[in-house]
């Protein structure tokens, strides 16, 4: 008998934490449940959230953030007996986004982020699919930017179309929307205009499309593209089981 399972799970102390499950696939069947989950920074998570995630099988977590990051809100599973914590700063070759640049376009970083951050990407890939059994979590700060093409990799390896892909993406702008209600405080407390602060925050298909369709065109899909960045055959076989098996 199969288990319903809510894509989005709700804890007190996050907002964006979600389930890659329940995708179809190209070849048939679709992404299994509490395989992989995609979230927002764990910081803020108390002892009862904490529970509740081990309590579903969580087994190791991947804080994609930066060092700038962590050292001001430290993730509560470094160090944790049970859980293996991983810390791969994705865009650390990336230059931090000016503020105020009028011309910040967010597909146009992902577009650079998946030129010059590829060996970062493999490192995390690899990360989940040498992970032990049980649950991997894998975040950033809003859980939309990082954590979201790191999701478009695992999706689209599984066979998952280009359009469900950008509709996961988008689950941000309707599930999060305190989170993105306070980081849009936060900016506007460092006096950047709302026009800037809307393209950073903003979570719309077509942005996801844009880097989808640079994946095809630039680097030749998915495939080409792993392989580009150093992932071996059994790289991609084992992160396929891992979601789909």
């Amino acid at each position: 008998m199969s288990i319903a399972f809510d894509r989005h799970m709700p804890l007190a102390d996050t907002h964006n934490i979600r389930d890659l499950g329940g995708y179809a696939r190209a070849d048939g069947g679709s992404t299994q449940w509490r395989r992989i989950l995609r979230g927002d920074s764990l910081s803020h998570l108390r002892e009862a959230g904490r529970a509740h995630l081990l309590a579903q099988g969580l087994s190791t977590v991947i804080d994609l953030r930066g060092p700038h990051e962590t050292a001001g809100e430290p993730n509560p599973f470094q160090g944790h007996a049970s859980v293996d914590y991983r810390n791969i700063a994705l865009f650390d070759a990336l230059a931090p986004i000016a503020a105020g640049d009028a011309g910040f376009d967010m597909g146009a970083r992902y577009r650079e982020a998946l030129d010059r951050c590829g060996d970062r990407l493999a490192e995390v890939l690899r990360a989940i699919a040498a992970a032990p059994q049980g649950i991997v979590l894998f975040h950033c700060t809003a859980g939309k930017d990082r954590t979201g093409i790191v999701s478009a990799m695992l999706l689209l390896l599984s066979g998952v179309s280009e359009a469900d892909v950008a509709k996961d993406y988008t689950l941000t702008a309707t599930l999060a929307d305190p989170l993105i209600a306070r980081l849009r405080l936060v900016a506007q407390a460092r006096g950047l205009d709302d026009a800037h602060i809307d393209r950073v925050l903003s979570s719309d298909a077509a942005t996801m499309m844009d880097m989808l369709q640079y994946l095809r065109l630039q680097h030749g899909g998915i495939a080409a593209y792993g392989t580009a960045i150093g992932l071996a055959r059994t790289d991609i076989d084992t992160l396929v089981s891992r979601l789909c098996d």
